[in-house]
């Protein structure tokens, strides 16, 4: 009888598996990114490489030494005092008790502040606020304290926005009527990130964390690129980190443009040119999690995905690992098993600069 190897479903169920088929589903993962973003697959070595990383039989693997990677953090110290559906532990605590648990107990590079709603439309009527709380939390912390926040174009749409929902308004096959309200909220949610972090800035931010780019599709990345720019003009030694949502940037609009490339459709390797050109000094680029895919076919394709955007990159990228991105799966608290060995894959085989 063949020895099976313990791995996880892409919704972090329990699995066991022959060497041979989770080889094959690495292939079949590497073949599919590599068929959708018109890339190269991974090679045979790095096949194999990821085949000893998940069949390893310890419960938690590490990268080689001297193969570390600095670390950021999204929804800031809402993983302590959250709920456990937003992978918190619910323990109350101050935002800035909890990132200064971060710094100081869990060794956290850099650290971020972010709204209990984590989206940058919510935030302007407190922005005092967050101002008051990142002015007190940069004058007792040494690591690098950003700012995060999702553009989160959808909340610019009724019954929670000014704008008409394109999403209805194509259901009625009125298609000018929603691009045009998508090109009003991007115009709209620039302004309002802009503003935010000027007000930021103004008491000590040391950067921005611009989280799940083109979550609302590609209005959504029309406005977050713009955003970067004019943030990079203003404020030129600012740090911008640019993270996206999807592998894919969902054409809802279909013919917005940055820096005359239209939107919809880019793939990681893609749209890492426009985030540097926009001015952002790391990337986040994604791969979403298949749930019902192994995690050798989401890890496959996540990294040969991530690989290409690596290569193709003129600034740092700091893969976006998390449940379901990154071929982890897609649970509240994601299984160290699998969380640990997605991340060592990311660093040794697609060599990227962060996580």
């Amino acid at each position: 009888m063949a020895t099976e190897y313990f791995l996880r479903m892409g919704d972090g169920a329990k699995i066991f598996m022959s060497k041979e088929d989770i080889m094959a589903d690495i292939e079949a993962g590497c073949a599919d990114a590599a068929d959708l973003g018109t890339i190269p697959s991974l090679s045979e070595d790095e096949m194999e490489k990821m085949l000893d990383i998940i069949t390893s039989p310890g419960r938690i693997v590490g990268v080689e030494p001297g193969m570390e990677v600095p670390v950021t953090h999204d929804i800031g110290a809402i993983r302590i005092d959250g709920d456990q559906g937003n992978s918190g532990v619910g323990i109350p605590a101050s935002r800035l008790v909890g990132s200064m648990i971060h710094e100081r107990a869990f060794g956290a590079d850099t650290m971020e502040l972010g709204h209990i709603d984590y989206s940058y439309k919510p935030v302007k009527p407190v922005i005092s606020q967050e101002q008051q709380t990142m002015e007190v939390c940069q004058q007792n912390m040494v690591i690098p304290m950003l700012y995060g926040a999702m553009p989160n174009m959808g909340l610019y749409y009724t019954p929670d926005g000014p704008f008409e929902n394109p999403g209805d308004l194509m259901k009625a096959f009125k298609i000018s009527e929603a691009q045009e309200s998508i090109q009003k909220a991007g115009d709209h949610g620039i302004r309002d990130m802009v503003w935010i972090m000027q007000r930021l800035q103004h008491v000590g931010c040391d950067g921005v964390n611009f989280d799940t780019i083109g979550a609302a599709g590609d209005g959504d990345a029309y406005a977050s690129f713009n955003a970067i720019e004019a943030l990079r003009k203003e404020f030129p030694n600012m740090y911008i980190n640019a993270g996206m949502a999807g592998e894919l940037v969902l054409g809802m609009h279909g013919e917005l443009e940055y820096d005359g490339t239209v939107l919809a459709g880019l793939w990681p390797h893609e749209q890492v040119l426009l985030a540097a050109k926009a001015g952002a000094n790391t990337f986040g680029p994604v791969c979403n999690t298949n749930t019902s895919k192994t995690s050798a076919w989401n890890l496959g394709r996540s990294v040969t995905f991530m690989k290409a955007a690596v290569e193709a990159s003129p600034i740092p990228c700091h893969v976006d690992m998390g449940m379901g991105v990154g071929g982890i799966p897609m649970l509240e608290t994601p299984p160290i098993d699998a969380v640990t060995r997605a991340s060592k894959a990311m660093v040794e085989i697609a060599g990227v600069d962060g996580i």
